[in-house]
């Protein structure tokens, strides 16, 4: 064995992470996010203290608390799990490097160009992970579209993007239940929303919260002249119902009425539409997708909670960041993505810099490449709170 090497399989110290050679290209700043930042002596602390309580007596007399200590122990063991196999696959990568350069030996160098690679996406897929790890992240997502100002072009590109999220779901295997839907004069939609229920679907739609910018010749132009259109989207963690969060009902209005429809037989005869308006805070939810009037209301609670408890979670997270500059980079009114489809075809993310030459694809849903980088801490240099620290 190489001096200074690792055997595979052999432990290394808690949360010491081999470093691969310099002479390898890898992921840059994946060497700054490994190791100690996963806090896994944390995690194993975690699990001890969990298992230690649930052999006490009357651990299961509090059926609800037992749960939610138990789904947690599961997810810090998996977590744990992950990260000693993916380290044993850095491990691996180090040694097969060694004993390439120590032999001169191109084939087993080649071996080493391999097993280098796939420890570098191990560690991204690591380090990805621990991005989801906020408190909201594993919660179904509530999301939002709203057309702005432009009438008929805006509302068009809201439909585009509320497809776009639709099939990136579906990309993802979650489910999707539609929520509420408010068609276009002529086209596209003024405003619609819907649930994504699926592993971490509000840690990854977080990202793409604020506006969005579309240029392109319009459609709807009978000159064919050139259109810019803003649409914006609004992401909330579904209020998990194990969290207890208190309304009180006299702080709310309903309101019903006759949900709009294509007309005809179709046309809704009963006032089956509910809108729920918090006086204390001006949020107005309302709800018409289904032509029950209960299955409306429960809808329109259910989002009225998550928005209160999403208001409540933003005010204490502005209080801890309000001096910080990357501040901006959150906010509902800030620019995050440009599609242009002429007179060039190109889709940039204004926050991180990743582009993408294929617009088609992003809007069919391939929208990882743009929300995976963000999620890393990938910011460009030239906009408010970012730093080389964070530069990919």
């Amino acid at each position: 064995m190489i001096p200074g090497s690792f055997a595979p399989g052999t432990p290394l110290p808690l949360g010491a992470w081999p470093r691969p050679p310099p002479s390898w290209t890898s992921f840059r700043g994946a060497s700054r996010r490994c190791g100690g930042r996963f806090d896994i002596e944390r995690k194993r602390a975690r699990v001890e203290l969990i298992e230690r309580e649930s052999v006490q007596p009357g651990f299961w007399e509090d059926q609800k608390r037992a749960q939610q200590l138990s789904r947690e122990k599961s997810q810090l063991e998996l977590a744990i799990a992950s990260f000693e196999r993916e380290k044993e696959r850095l491990e691996d990568a180090v040694a097969l490097h060694e004993l390439a350069e120590e032999a001169n030996d191109e084939q087993a160098r080649a071996e080493a160009e391999v097993a280098t690679r796939e420890a570098e996406q191990a560690v991204e897929r690591l380090e990805l992970s621990r991005m989801l790890s906020g408190p909201q992240d594993h919660l179904n997502a509530i999301v939002e579209i709203n057309a702005g100002a432009g009438g008929t072009e805006s509302q068009d590109w809201a439909q585009m993007l509320y497809r776009m999220y639709r099939r990136y779901a579906e990309r993802k295997g979650w489910e999707v239940e539609p929520g509420d839907f408010q068609p276009g004069e002529e086209a596209g939609l003024k405003n619609a929303s819907f649930i994504a229920r699926g592993d971490h679907a509000y840690g990854w739609l977080k990202a793409e919260l604020g506006v969005h910018r579309l240029v392109r010749i319009s459609p709807f132009d009978a000159n064919a002249r050139r259109h810019t259109s803003f649409a914006s989207v609004f992401v909330y963690p579904e209020v998990d119902e194990d969290i207890e969060l208190v309304i009180n009902p006299a702080d709310v209005r309903t309101d019903t009425f006759r949900s709009s429809g294509a007309g005809g037989q179709k046309v809704n005869k009963t006032d089956s539409a509910i809108r729920l308006t918090h006086l204390p805070t001006g949020i107005v939810v309302s709800m018409q997708n289904e032509r029950s009037q209960h299955k409306n209301r429960d809808m329109a609670w259910k989002v009225l909670r998550s928005r209160l408890y999403d208001l409540e979670m933003r005010r204490q997270q502005a209080e801890r960041d309000k001096v910080e500059a990357s501040k901006a980079d959150i906010s509902f009114g800030s620019q995050i993505r440009n599609y242009v489809l002429a007179p060039y075809r190109m889709v940039k993310d204004v926050r991180t810099g990743v582009e993408s030459g294929n617009p088609d694809a992003v809007l069919d849903g391939d929208l990882d490449q743009f929300i995976q980088p963000y999620l890393l801490g990938v910011r460009r240099k030239d906009r408010p709170g970012s730093s080389p620290e964070a530069e990919v």
